[in-house]
């Protein structure tokens, strides 16, 4: 059989005919559950695969209708491509038939086909009836245009001219989901003796292969993939569209449940709020307006959590059939992605309210959008990619990379970082440097500004220092940016002669020129009394007042500058001395081991014709240096 591309799911009211239907056009009996074949109602979800005429495959769900398993019917519904809307010819469209229509538009299902099961049960004019009202009350449904097939399990009537309105709905519809990474919600989790953990779902994008690595969402465990099948046939790999199984190693049943996402390691990031496009429905009974803040419950994927819905623009509350911008707050986090579908039902009595699409799955705090909010949120409604990055890079306050951009708008990363480039090259944005980081022109100047200004009163209260570190001056500033993001800004600053950088610090190139020329100064003349010295040097305290160094911060700043560029060489915490003279001394001690083998302190002492105050610690930074060892109390070449 053919692998499945899309995946059909089935609605309507209970004891509509859908399991049977299911089982005459695949063979294939969806009710698993012993308790449903004895009551003859499906309550967990039921799978198969339908072959169709044109050598095609559609991978099935069969979901409960009963008004008590909606919730159930969500889970199934969240993978679906195209809908088999079953209506029993001698009952009509009923409760959960609109219940469940609500469900599937609200999931963003734009095709379906709808069954008029049970025919054999009526006569010819009513038949007729049942179609006209089943056309009337799809008219104002997204499903208007839906094919409407009469059949019959027990006479086979309709199968075949069903089997094709489906192929031909399946060849026109597109796939729900659209992402390059892996994600399937988990909708059941069991063990398998001998094979250990194994979980099913609708595998809504990407690929799973055999070795692949996958994460699961929220709890951010991670899991290999031990082995694949697709509709119960081993497979190397299952691509989107299909109904898979997983057999995960590194996982029990207590680490991964139903209601868990496996993804892409690393490729979502689970939220506790979302911004969306919400509409709020009363497919059954009339409802007062719902107000903002009431507590609903969140159906995404396979997973339902509770949360508040709050309206944008202080709006207190909307009606029936009404849309609009909401912050949905959850009580525990979902990994939901932009463009995502759920599902809203009320908190008490439990019925489908509403949902909606998700528009930023990562947005600020806020109910009351700005200007740019509006702009980003109505670009990522109409689906227009370049606007909402237009409109993400106005929001932007700080240096921000593709991945900042993709977590903001939800596209992905790679067409983020091709419409930065182009941003970049028009002159829209400046990127710093080759680290993948940009910035708008405005923000970039202020941060600039806020440099400048934070390196003139450093120098301004420190006359004597040189520089600044880079943390130090990021607090200064008091820029609300990452310490990566404020480095690529200092060294584009550095770059066009705005910053100095030396020796780790930041200063003022006009400012700090003063304290710099102090240090070569003071370091000259350091360097004058060392090399006048010799062997014997004096210690620092003394040799900080013969060069008149002053202040003694700067005067060991200056002397660790030296040694960091080779011009003295430290000997313990007081001395230093002169590089020549420190070469002259290293070069003494070799060649008296070298004629020796080993020597004592004191004859290295007199190899080298200075003092003990002098020979113990030149002997130490000897030992330090690798050039000696010791062994015993003596020393020998290492």
């Amino acid at each position: 059989m053919s692998a499945p591309a899309r995946i059909l799911g089935t609605a309507g009211h209970i004891d509509h005919g859908k399991s049977s239907l299911i089982r005459a056009l695949t063979g294939t009996d969806p009710d698993r559950l012993a308790e449903e074949k004895s009551r003859g109602i499906t309550i967990e979800l039921g799978f198969a695969q339908l072959q169709l005429p044109d050598g095609s495959a559609l991978g099935v769900i069969d979901v409960p209708g009963h008004e008590r398993f909606v919730r159930q019917m969500i889970a199934g519904a969240t993978g679906v491509d195209l809908a088999l809307l079953c209506i029993a010819a001698d009952d009509g469209v009923m409760p959960q038939t609109r219940e469940h229509v609500a469900v599937l538009e609200l999931l963003g299902i734009r095709t379906c086909v709808v069954a008029l099961t049970k025919c054999d049960r009526v006569d010819a004019e009513w038949r007729e009836l049942m179609i006209g009202e089943v056309r009337a009350f799809l008219r104002t449904t997204s499903f208007a245009q839906a094919a409407i097939v009469p059949t019959s399990t027990r006479t086979e009537e309709g199968l075949d001219d069903l089997r094709r309105a489906l192929a031909e709905a399946a060849a026109r519809c597109e796939a729900t989901h659209a992402r390059s990474g892996a994600r399937m919600p988990v909708d059941r989790v069991f063990t398998i003796k001998g094979a250990g953990t194994v979980v099913t779902g609708t595998l809504w994008s990407g690929a799973v292969a055999v070795d692949d690595e996958l994460e699961v969402l929220p709890t951010l465990r991670r899991a290999r993939v031990r082995s694949v099948q697709i509709h119960d046939q081993p497979a190397s790999e299952a691509q989107a569209g299909n109904r898979t199984a997983l057999n995960l190693s590194g996982l029990s049943t207590d680490d991964i449940r139903p209601g868990d996402f496996l993804a892409t390691p690393g490729s979502i990031e689970p939220t506790d709020r979302f911004d969306a496009w919400f509409t709020f429905l009363s497919p059954i009974r009339e409802r007062k307006p719902l107000k903002s803040g009431a507590r609903v419950r969140i159906a995404h994927g396979t997973r339902e959590t509770f949360g508040r819905l709050l309206l944008m623009d202080e709006q207190p509350s909307i009606s029936a059939h009404e849309s609009a911008y909401a912050q949905i707050r959850l009580e525990e986090p979902l990994p939901v992605s932009a463009q995502d579908r759920f599902i809203v039902r009320s908190y008490s009595p439990v019925a489908v309210i509403g949902g909606g699409v998700v528009l930023a799955a990562h947005p600020r705090r806020r109910t009351s959008p700005t200007g740019a909010d509006r702009e980003l949120l109505d670009a990522l409604r109409a689906g227009d990619a370049d606007a909402a990055l237009a409109a993400a890079v106005r929001m932007q306050a700080a240096p921000f990379t593709a991945a900042d951009l993709a977590r903001a708008t939800g596209v992905q990363p790679t067409a983020a970082g091709a419409s930065l480039r182009d941003m970049a090259g028009r002159g829209e944005l400046t990127a710093l440097g080759s680290t993948g980081t940009y910035c708008a022109r405005p923000v970039l100047q202020r941060a600039l500004g806020a440099i400048d200004a934070a390196l003139l009163k450093f120098h301004a209260a420190n006359p004597h220092e040189r520089g600044v570190h880079a943390a130090d001056l990021l607090a200064r500033t008091k820029l609300k940016m990452s310490p990566d993001a404020f480095d690529a800004v200092v060294a584009l600053a550095v770059s066009e002669g705005k910053v100095h950088a030396e020796a780790g610090t930041l200063s003022h190139p006009k400012a700090g020129a003063g304290a710099r020329a102090a240090e070569e100064q003071l370091g000259q003349r350091m360097l004058q009394v060392l090399e006048a010295a010799g062997s014997t040097p004096p210690a620092l305290a003394e040799l900080f007042r013969e060069a008149q160094a002053g202040d003694q911060s700067l005067a060991y700043r200056v002397v660790n500058a030296l040694e960091h560029e080779g011009r003295i060489v430290r000997a313990g915490k007081e001395l230093a001395f002169s590089a020549a003279a420190f070469a002259a001394l290293e070069q003494a001690v070799r060649d008296h081991l070298a004629q020796h083998g080993r020597a004592t302190v004191a004859e290295l002492k007199d190899a080298m014709g200075v003092s003990r105050k002098y020979a113990v610690p030149l002997v130490e930074a000897l030992d330090e240096r690798r050039v000696t060892r010791r062994e015993g109390d003596a020393r020998v070449l290492a």
